[in-house]
């Protein structure tokens, strides 16, 4: 061979090995999304919105901005859901709970006392089980992208201590809109209310409603200590975030654009459930200090709530099918050994 023709070889080679690299270097266009959440910007929700925004913007050299909107300022929850369906929005985090409207398996995450630590709700959620369970929106025009943590949530009102179930009595209690927790704390014996979060604050102030359940960290960046005095440990349900992208958005985007935000949002995933987990263990201490006054559910009450509470359990298996119900407890009683 030549040294004309090697080098026009090598060049040909060279040329053919560049493409996909050109090539995707190309699959990533200038790209504004919008990115809804309904806490404010100084919370664990914020501040993972803000790492996301950083990590997307990164990963697409700069071609890709993630504009993160907060304290509902695109709408509660359901109102974004809908507009990410119709494809009026690009993205947003937000409650599992309130997407059980829209994918009925998502039911499972309400389960009460589903797991007993972080560390089972990780495997489970990051596992089949969890990706099985966030395929299923797509059906319904959204898809997910990875859980975040919420955490366990606990009990706040301002009328007195909740120590056993029937303290609970008489008590208006907001809660997600969302039949499971409804049911849940109407079998507990609370006047359970459905409201926005977004009307949360209003409400607990005006008295429309006594109590309200959140985990350590909402309590805290939402301000509750404010309106109400009592806080009630009993770590009733975890409750996960979920990263959701429109469809309509989603399938119009290259595989290569797809791959800048889940890779983002497993970043930032990783980085918010620190974030949280570090802010919760002082959030308890800084409620206190605050003036709440706290109180820890006796175990044994707790299992009475439990056992109030199967009802509820046979609900969910019934609604998510069977199937995945025995998978979940299967899965879980794995983890357990």
């Amino acid at each position: 061979m030549t040294l004309t023709r090697r080098a026009l070889c090598a060049t040909v080679a060279a040329a053919a090995l560049a493409a996909p690299l050109l090539a995707q270097a190309q699959d990533i266009k200038p790209r504004l999304i919008r990115f809804g959440y309904g806490l404010n910007e100084n919370s664990n929700q914020g501040r993972a919105a803000k790492f996301m925004a950083q990590q997307i913007e990164k990963n697409s050299g700069g071609k890709m901005k993630m504009r993160a909107i907060g304290a509902a300022a695109l709408g509660p929850d359901t109102q974004m859901q809908q507009a990410l369906i119709g494809g009026a929005q690009e993205m947003m985090v937000g409650s599992t709970a309130t997407l059980v409207g829209i994918t009925k398996e998502m039911a499972l995450w309400d389960t009460p006392f589903l797991f007993n630590n972080a560390k089972e709700a990780d495997a489970i959620l990051d596992g089949p089980v969890g990706q099985k369970v966030m395929d299923k929106l797509q059906e319904k025009g959204l898809v997910g992208l990875v859980y975040w943590e919420n955490g366990f949530r606990n009990l706040t009102n301002s009328k007195h201590p909740v120590a056993k179930a029937e303290d609970l009595g008489g008590i208006k209690l907001r809660v997600m809109q969302n039949n499971v927790y409804l049911d849940s704390f109407k079998l507990l014996g609370a006047n359970a209310i459905p409201l926005p979060f977004s009307e949360l604050f209003s409400a607990l102030e005006t008295k429309t409603v006594d109590g309200q359940e959140n985990p350590y960290n909402t309590i805290l960046s939402s301000k509750f200590y404010e309106v109400q005095k009592y806080l009630s440990v009993t770590n009733h349900v975890y409750s996960p975030w979920i990263i959701l992208a429109s469809k309509k958005w989603w399938d119009g985007l290259s595989k290569d654009e797809q791959k800048v935000l889940l890779d983002a949002a497993v970043a930032a995933r990783d980085f918010e459930r620190k974030d949280t987990r570090e802010e919760g263990a002082k959030a308890l201490a800084d409620l206190k200090a605050k003036g709440m006054q706290i109180n820890e559910v006796p175990a044994s009450e707790v299992a009475r709530m439990r056992e109030k509470l199967a009802p509820v359990n046979t609900a969910i298996a019934n609604e998510v099918g069977t199937g995945l119900w025995q998978e979940t407890q299967a899965a879980l009683a794995a983890l357990r050994k």
